[in-house]
């Protein structure tokens, strides 16, 4: 199968990136810089130079692809934007194809808001957060596009033996300081492991005929307090916790810092009954064991 993927070096990208090729799928990677276009092709990918922030420079080359996979983001404040111009590129070659382009569009859990305890599925509305309602807006634009055939990923909380969404407890637990929580160390965190997800979005590449919203889900929600309990036992770390205050967390960081402070529990049932994924990383000592 050709796949375009965009974010082929991000953290999630890179991982898809892999798991495509390993699977015997041609990939083609969009790529900024130098430094990405080699990394890339060193790992079996085809380069296309250009900017997601201008799909003018690169659009062209959807026209022979089979899966689009839009795995990218600034992180910036132009991050809806720089969204949009790509989603446009593909409601564009949509309206030119004979038969539909498939895609795999990457929303995330903040969509569904915090939870109140219970565990929600693919069947339960959205309730994002604000920071982050305009993915809903442009998933809802792939997916109703008769050009497309649109499959939306949420994955949970993404993590790897490297960090990933641990990044910043890793960072106080390698300078021997106390792990930072941010809100309430009660506050649950859905889990995927990045290698899971990967397959996750492999397969639903493959099977085109599956189409909406699908979670990409292995724990249903740890709690932040255990999470950091287990990376400390990992690393000879004593678990001291710094806990700060949600309002001063949303002062100091501004609106996305409301993501990590939600309390969820989510499922994949649709992805698993669909498609038949099976995380191999069900539990997040199996990463981090005890040393």
């Amino acid at each position: 199968m050709q796949i375009f993927l965009l974010g082929a070096t991000g953290s999630i990208g890179s991982a898809i990136l892999s798991t495509l090729v390993a699977a015997g799928h041609q990939v083609t990677a969009l790529c900024r810089s130098d430094h990405s276009a080699s990394a890339v092709a060193r790992r079996g990918a085809a380069v296309q130079r250009g900017d997601m922030r201008a799909p003018r420079g690169w659009a062209h080359a959807l026209r022979d692809q089979d899966t689009v996979i839009q795995a990218a983001a600034t992180f910036d404040t132009d991050m809806a934007e720089a969204d949009r111009a790509v989603v446009d590129a593909l409601l564009d070659v949509g309206a030119t194809r004979n038969s539909p382009l498939r895609v795999i569009y990457t929303g995330g859990c903040w969509l569904y808001g915090d939870t109140g305890g219970r565990i929600v599925d693919e069947a339960c509305g959205f309730a994002p957060i604000p920071a982050f309602a305009w993915m809903l807006d442009h998933a809802d634009l792939l997916i109703r596009c008769p050009g497309l055939s649109t499959a939306v990923i949420h994955p949970a909380m993404v993590y790897h033996a490297g960090g990933g969404v641990f990044d910043d407890m890793l960072a106080d637990i390698r300078a021997h300081r106390p792990i930072e929580i941010r809100g309430h160390p009660d506050i649950r965190w859905p889990l995927v492991h990045r290698d899971d997800l990967a397959l996750a979005y492999q397969l639903l590449a493959e099977m085109q005929g599956l189409t909406g919203h699908f979670n990409a889900v292995a724990q249903t929600g740890v709690e932040i307090g255990v999470i950091a309990a287990t990376l400390a036992r990992a690393s000879g770390h004593n678990g001291q916790l710094t806990c700060r205050p949600r309002a001063e967390v949303l002062a100091r960081e501004g609106d996305w810092a409301e993501g990590p402070m939600l309390d969820q529990r989510l499922s994949a049932r649709r992805l698993i009954e669909a498609t038949g994924w099976t995380p191999q990383h069900r539990d997040l000592s199996q990463t981090f064991p005890a040393s």
